[in-house]
């Protein structure tokens, strides 16, 4: 995981310094981390209390959007969803679209807006 967070970081400098990724979007996706790790602590305290839970899906489409190193976080900190494989599949597959779709913005793969 190191590994991945370390060439994601790369990537989207990278991009920025190409010009490929305006500035702001790297404080769009701290947002996103930072809301996914938040999202998955109130759904873990939810679970333990038997209250309404966040849907996975929510928290599948947080990891999408750019908020997969805050939702890995959260996942090791709080235990929250790691043993439930269907999930992590999800969340794994979120992970890949996501950085590829970065880094096919970043590769000039896809047109700039």
């Amino acid at each position: 995981m190191a590994l991945l967070l370390v060439g994601y970081a790369a990537l989207l400098g990278y991009g920025v310094w190409t010009g490929r990724i305006p500035p702001i979007a790297l404080g769009v996706l701290l947002l996103l981390s930072l809301s996914a790790l938040f999202i998955y602590g109130v759904d873990k305290s939810a679970a333990q209390a038997g209250r309404w839970r966040t849907a996975e899906s929510t928290l599948h489409l947080l990891s999408l959007a750019g908020g997969w190193p805050g939702a890995w976080i959260a996942q090791r900190l709080f235990r929250h969803k790691v043993s439930k494989k269907s999930f992590m599949a999800v969340y794994w597959a979120t992970v890949l679209a996501h950085v590829a779709a970065v880094g096919a913005w970043v590769g000039r793969l896809v047109p700039a807006l």
